[in-house]
């Protein structure tokens, strides 16, 4: 199931029920517009619900972008709603302009009957909100954080980008912004309304395990600080800091899956409204 460039830094599956031409000609333009590498994974012929699922799990594994044109809306929902399970982000390439066709000529795309019906106000708010997401993944854009509905924000490695992509295919726009130590925050996030901001926490111990994991994979070279235990210790001090002085909501995610941690945030976000 597709051609395989070498793993490097940012991964991108292109999932078509077709060649997935189309999918990866648009990764490729997107891709122009960043200085980063990347590599491209093609998924053709994909048109059961069983083999989606099992290239978003492949995606999570490795940290994949899912970018997909699928026709078949229940093969669609499939992988939409296991990139929402398992906090992998996905970007349907073709569902929001053909629905905006459909709708404004009033009239039934040939792929499947009563697709003109199958787009609500909820689904475009969605897709939105994941390419939302997208644009303000890691701390880019932060000129336009304002926009957001929520931004998380955290050391690194405390799960920022799988929850922010499950809080996007919710329906909110949400951006993440990494703690670096050394490096001031970016003003974008720091001019928010404090209730906007959730500030990441895990227990210590866990994430210098997965820090080291983190270095195992990367081959980094063994002195580096990110995974020592009193620097770890240190930026988290310096981090808890931070979060008390801007008066920031913290949300411990230790031991809690991404659905249960996005449920706490969001009784703060609607008890708001």
């Amino acid at each position: 199931m597709g051609d395989e460039h070498p793993a490097v830094r940012t991964p991108i599956f292109v999932v078509s029920d077709g060649t997935a031409d189309t999918g990866a000609a648009v990764a490729q333009a997107t891709m122009a517009q960043f200085h980063v590498d990347w590599a491209l994974r093609r998924f053709g012929g994909i048109r059961n619900e069983t083999l989606a699922r099992k290239i978003v799990a492949q995606a999570e594994q490795v940290g994949a972008l899912v970018v997909f044109t699928l026709v078949d809306r229940r093969v669609a929902h499939a992988l939409i709603e296991e990139g929402a399970r398992r906090g992998v982000p996905t970007l349907d390439v073709l569902g929001g302009m053909i629905s905006q066709v459909a709708l404004h000529l009033r009239a039934e795309p040939r792929a499947e009957p009563g697709l003109l019906h199958g787009f609500s106000d909820d689904y475009f708010r969605r897709v939105e909100a994941v390419e939302f997401a997208v644009r303000h993944d890691d701390g880019a854009n932060p000129h336009t954080l304002v926009r957001a509905d929520l931004v998380l924000t955290g050391i690194s490695r405390t799960s920022k980008t799988p929850l922010s992509m499950y809080l996007a295919q919710r329906g909110y726009k949400t951006g993440n912004v990494p703690i670096v130590p050394g490096i001031d925050p970016p003003a974008g996030l720091l001019d928010l309304d404090p209730r906007k901001v959730f500030a990441l926490s895990v227990d210590p111990s866990l994430l210098l395990t997965i820090r080291e994991a983190r270095v195992r994979t990367l081959g980094a070279p063994p002195y580096t600080t990110y995974a020592d235990p009193e620097s770890l210790l240190d930026e988290v001090r310096r981090a808890r800091r931070l979060y008390r002085e801007r008066g920031w909501r913290v949300i411990d995610i230790t031991g809690r899956a991404v659905e249960e941690n996005a449920a706490r945030i969001l009784r703060f976000v609607e008890g708001e409204a």
